[in-house]
C-alpha cells in the first residue's frame, strides 16, 4: 500500500509569520494516520521552518539544488546544505525552472542524481503545455521527462524518486485537468515503470498538480494512479491545505 503523500509548494511566497501560522495549526491538527505531508518554502525560510514544525507531522522540502556539491556557484545551494537543515524532500525539474531558467532533462537528470546522492528524496516533475495537449502529445512528452531520468538510474534508485504530473497548462492558471486526465496520464506513468520492474510499478509514488486545492482534492485522490498532490497556491492557506491534507487519508 503506497503512503498518501501530499507537498506543498510556497514558490516565492511566504514569511516568517506563515511559517509559525502553519507550526500552530498543524501541531494540534488531527489527520490521517498514514499520510505524509511536506511544506516546501523558499530557502530562507528553512531554517525557521525546521523549528516552528518540531512538534507537527510537517516535513520539510526544498525548491531545488545544484548539481554540484560544492564549489564556486555563487547564489545556489547543495543537497548537502539542504540535509544539515533536516530537509528531507526536493523538487526536481519543475516547469517554472525548465522554462524560466532554461533547465533542460540533462541538468534535470544530474539535479535528481546530486540528491539521491545525500540522501534526499527527489519529486520529479513532468507535464505538457497545452499546445503540447492539443497536439495529442501528452504521453510522449511526459514519458520521454521520465524516461531520460529513470532508465539512467539503478533499480535502487528508481525505488527512491517520487513523480509529480503536473501539466503546465493547469498550474496556478485556476484550470485542472479532470480525474480522468489525470489518472489516464499516472496510469500510463506507471505502466512505464512497470517496463523496468513490475515491483517497482507498483511502490511508485505518484502526485499530480496543477491547481489542486480543497474543493477537488478528494475527487482527484480517488483515482487509482494518484497517490498525492504537489500542491501550489492552496499550500498558502492552512486551512486550504489542512483540508487536502485530510482527503488524502
Amino acid at each position: 500500500m503506497r503512503t498518501p503523500l501530499i507537498a506543498g509548494n510556497w514558490k516565492m511566497n511566504g514569511s516568517t509569520a506563515l511559517i509559525e501560522a502553519f507550526g500552530s495549526a498543524f501541531a494540534s491538527a488531527t489527520l490521517p494516520a498514514h499520510i505524509d505531508i511536506v511544506v516546501i518554502p523558499p530557502f530562507l525560510y528553512l531554517d525557521a521552518a525546521r523549528h516552528a514544525f518540531k512538534n507537527t507531522p510537517l516535513q520539510l522540502g526544498a525548491q531545488t539544488l545544484n548539481p554540484q556539491h560544492s564549489g564556486a556557484h555563487t547564489g545556489e545551494i547543495s543537497g548537502r546544505m539542504l540535509k544539515e537543515f533536516e530537509v528531507g524532500y526536493v523538487l526536481v525539474g519543475h516547469s517554472e525552472r525548465r522554462k524560466l531558467y532554461r533547465e533542460t532533462d540533462e541538468q534535470v537528470f544530474d539535479r535528481l542524481v546530486a540528491a539521491l546522492d545525500v540522501g534526499l528524496t527527489p519529486i520529479l516533475c513532468v507535464g505538457e503545455t497545452l499546445e503540447e495537449r492539443d497536439a495529442g502529445s501528452t504521453m510522449q512528452v511526459v514519458l520521454r521527462q521520465v524516461g531520460h531520468v529513470m532508465a539512467r538510474l539503478e533499480p535502487a534508485q528508481r525505488l527512491q524518486v517520487v513523480i509529480a504530473y503536473e501539466p503546465v497548462w493547469a498550474i496556478g492558471t485556476g484550470r485542472t485537468a479532470t480525474p480522468e486526465q489525470a489518472q489516464e496520464v499516472m496510469a500510463g506513468i506507471r505502466a512505464y515503470q512497470a517496463g523496468f520492474d513490475t515491483s517497482l510499478a507498483e511502490q511508485l509514488k505518484l502526485l499530480y498538480g496543477g491547481s489542486m486545492n480543497a474543493s477537488n482534492a478528494a475527487e482527484l485522490l480517488a483515482q487509482p494512479d494518484i497517490d498525492g498532490g504537489l500542491v501550489g497556491g492552496a499550500s498558502l492557506k492552512t486551512n486550504d491545505f489542512y483540508a487536502i491534507c485530510q482527503s488524502a487519508g
